[in-house]
């Protein structure tokens, strides 16, 4: 196995989200990659360098006006009257009609798409590096280095649609590693294990059968998202069937997990993929402040250890997961399972 990180991903470091109403702590820091960097060097995992690859996948998974906005929206922000130090969105458009605002206000409600996203003056050079971080570690899939990474992605991705940010997520970083993926190989597979159900990642893929989505993640009836998730959703067009969601309860446990974690297997069998993401949210763990999911450290090894066995090149690509005394814990067993690659 080789692991990928780039510090510059430090540089994003927000203070608060909006929760409820309420601001709430940042819960997406960057301890979180001190933490997973002290796993792999307990692990003693090669961690190899980050490439610049430049825009080419990015712009395959993310719209041009898109990215303009996060290279430049802080400067512009910071030109403001009485701005703040991180900008949090105050309107959003109904899009049926909605024409593309000019202004830089206009622009923050347009491309992030909640109050969960706030950028502040590192953001863009720390999402940069976490989009790189994940294309350098498809990258040595691709090309035949190793037929296991782990990109340690901060912050992560699966929220990030093609035209904005969500839900702590900017660009989409086990989207856009697939898009390299599919420069060497015919058919990727995502299974995204978070929390919340990777809605960015189904909206990028949703009417394409290249990529198969599946998703295991809190019911959005009671948890984020709240408007997509849902098991009706399968894709549209081309891609209809190629999008399988399974919500499960408030509260579920490894016993009734891993089962539904079989079902979502299957699917990946039957779709026979060359190659497998797994989108590695950690933030169903019993221990995770949110505080949703229970699963333990030994039923992230199993779920690392079942998705080791489908025997296919694996790009575990690193998404939500929270400060806990067991987040790292979570981590090491995870990706122990892959330990005979």
């Amino acid at each position: 196995m080789k692991a990928f990180y780039h510090s510059d991903q430090s540089q994003h470091f927000p203070k608060f989200y909006m929760k409820n109403g309420k601001p709430i702590a940042a819960r997406e820091v960057p301890e979180r990659g001190d933490i997973f960097l002290n796993v792999l060097h307990e692990l003693q995992v090669d961690i190899a360098p980050v490439k610049d690859h430049g825009f080419s996948l990015i712009s395959k998974v993310h719209s041009p006006d898109y990215l303009t906005f996060l290279q430049t929206v802080y400067p512009n922000w910071e030109k403001l009257p009485d701005s703040s130090e991180e900008i949090i969105p105050k309107s959003h458009p109904v899009r049926y009609s909605a024409s593309y605002p000019s202004d830089i206000i206009g622009q923050v409600g347009w491309h992030l798409m909640d109050t969960s996203c706030p950028v502040g003056p590192g953001t863009w050079a720390g999402v940069y590096a976490s989009a790189q971080t994940a294309i350098s570690a498809a990258d040595s899939i691709a090309t035949g280095a190793t037929n296991t990474a782990y990109a340690a992605c901060r912050p992560p991705g699966h929220h990030a649609y093609p035209d904005g940010g969500a839900g702590f997520c900017f660009l989409n970083n086990s989207a856009i590693a697939a898009e390299r993926l599919l420069e060497a190989y015919q058919r990727v597979a995502i299974l995204d294990v978070d929390l919340h159900h990777g809605n960015g990642t189904q909206a990028v893929f949703w009417n394409r059968r290249d990529v198969l989505t599946v998703s295991i993640h809190a019911d959005p009836a009671y948890c984020y998202p709240h408007y997509w998730g849902y098991a009706h959703e399968r894709g549209e067009g081309d891609g209809y069937g190629f999008n399988i969601n399974y919500p499960v309860s408030e509260g579920t446990s490894d016993k009734d997990y891993l089962p539904v974690l079989d079902k979502a297997l299957e699917q990946i069998v039957s779709y026979a993929p060359d190659v497998v993401i797994l989108a590695l949210g950690l933030d169903a763990s019993e221990k995770d402040p949110f505080a949703v999911l229970g699963i333990t450290t030994e039923g992230f090894s199993e779920i690392g250890k079942r998705v080791n066995s489908l025997g296919l090149p694996t790009l575990i690509v690193q998404e939500g997961g929270y400060i806990s005394p067991i987040l790292g814990d979570n981590l090491r067993e995870t990706l122990k399972a892959f330990s005979n690659r």
